[in-house]
C-alpha cells in the first residue's frame, strides 16, 4: 500500500470523527472548498498532458486548446438539449474514471474488456451507494436536470445488481493474480469504511472525501509523476503554475454560475453538470495517460 492510500485512509477515518461535530451547512462548505482547490485542480492540466502525450503533434497550442474548449461546451450543450441522456453519460464516465484510478496499478490483466468492465463497475458500485444513502436528495437533483423523477426503488435495485456483479469479478481476478487476491481483504475493508462515511455524512461531504482523497490527489500524485518524473513538492509547483489559469477560468465559471443560480437545488443540479462538462474531456485525457505509462 502505497504513501498516498494510507493518506487516503487515514483522512477518511478522520473525516468519520470530524462530521459529528459538523453540521450540514459546515459540511458542505468545507466540502464545496476543497472540490473548488483540488477537486478543480486535478483536472486543470489536461492540456499540458496533452502536449505531453502528443497526441495531436500535428495541430498547434491555441487548436489543441479550441478543441478542448469545444469539447466541454459540447459537454455543456447536451446537458441542455437532451439532459437525460447528458446525465447517463455523466455516470457511466465517472465510474469508469474513478474505478480506472483507482485499480490501474493492481489491474491490468486479459481479456481487456473485462478490466475495462470491472473498473467501470467498481465506480458504479462507489456511486450508486453514495446514490443509495442519499436517494431522496439525488431525486430532487436528478429530477432538477432532467425534469424526470426517479423511483427510489431503481436505485437499490441497481446497487444490489452491481454489488453481486462486483463480487464476482473479485472473485473471478483474486483466483487469476495473487497480488489481486492480497489486496481484496484491505479493499473489502474500505468498502465497508466508504459506506459507513457515505451514510453518516451529507451527500456532498461523502462525495468529497471520496473525489478528492481516494481520486483527486492520487491523480494529481500520477499526473505529476507522469509529467516531471517523479513526485515531489517542487514538482507540484510547477504542475500548479502550469494549472493555474485553468483552475481559475473554472473557478470563475462557477462563481458566474452562482451567481446566476443561487437557488440551491437549482445551483446543484448546475454544479453537477458543470463537473460533467469538464469530465469527458479529462477521462479521456487520463486514460491515454494511463495507456501511455503501462
Amino acid at each position: 500500500m502505497g504513501k498516498i492510500s494510507k493518506l487516503s485512509i487515514f483522512i477518511s477515518f478522520l473525516s468519520l470523527w470530524i462530521v459529528s461535530y459538523l453540521k450540514t451547512d459546515a459540511e458542505n462548505i468545507i466540502g464545496f472548498f476543497l472540490i473548488f482547490s483540488f477537486g478543480i485542480l486535478h483536472g486543470a492540466n489536461d492540456l499540458v498532458i496533452i502536449n505531453h502525450l502528443k497526441i495531436k503533434k500535428e495541430q498547434k497550442f491555441v487548436q489543441i486548446l479550441i478543441s478542448y474548449i469545444v469539447l466541454v461546451l459540447f459537454a455543456a450543450v447536451i446537458f441542455i438539449i437532451i439532459p437525460s441522456l447528458a446525465l447517463l453519460l455523466f455516470i457511466v464516465v465517472s465510474a469508469y474514471h474513478f474505478g480506472e484510478q483507482h485499480w490501474q496499478e493492481l489491474i491490468n490483466s486479459k481479456p481487456k474488456w473485462l478490466t475495462f468492465f470491472f473498473k467501470f463497475n467498481y465506480g458504479m458500485v462507489i456511486l450508486f451507494l453514495l446514490f443509495y444513502f442519499h436517494e431522496q436528495e439525488v431525486q430532487i437533483i436528478i429530477q432538477a436536470i432532467t425534469s424526470y423523477k426517479i423511483e427510489l426503488k431503481l436505485i437499490s435495485s441497481f446497487l444490489i445488481i452491481q454489488i453481486i456483479t462486483l463480487a464476482v469479478l473479485f472473485l473471478y481476478f483474486s483466483l487469476k493474480s495473487l497480488n489481486f487476491k492480497q489486496n481484496c481483504i484491505i479493499e473489502l475493508f474500505l468498502f465497508v469504511m466508504i459506506s459507513i462515511l457515505f451514510k453518516i455524512g451529507s451527500l456532498i461531504w461523502g462525495f468529497t472525501i471520496y473525489f478528492i482523497f481516494w481520486h483527486s490527489i492520487p491523480s494529481l500524485y500520477d499526473q505529476i509523476t507522469f509529467l516531471y518524473g517523479k513526485y515531489s513538492f517542487s514538482n507540484f509547483i510547477l504542475y500548479f503554475k502550469s494549472a493555474f489559469i485553468y483552475w481559475l477560468i473554472s473557478l470563475l465559471g462557477i462563481v458566474i454560475l452562482y451567481y446566476f443560480f443561487k437557488d440551491k437545488k437549482i445551483f446543484d443540479a448546475i454544479f453537477f453538470s458543470f463537473l460533467a462538462a469538464i469530465t469527458f474531456p479529462h477521462a479521456w485525457v487520463i486514460s491515454k495517460m494511463f495507456k501511455k505509462k503501462a
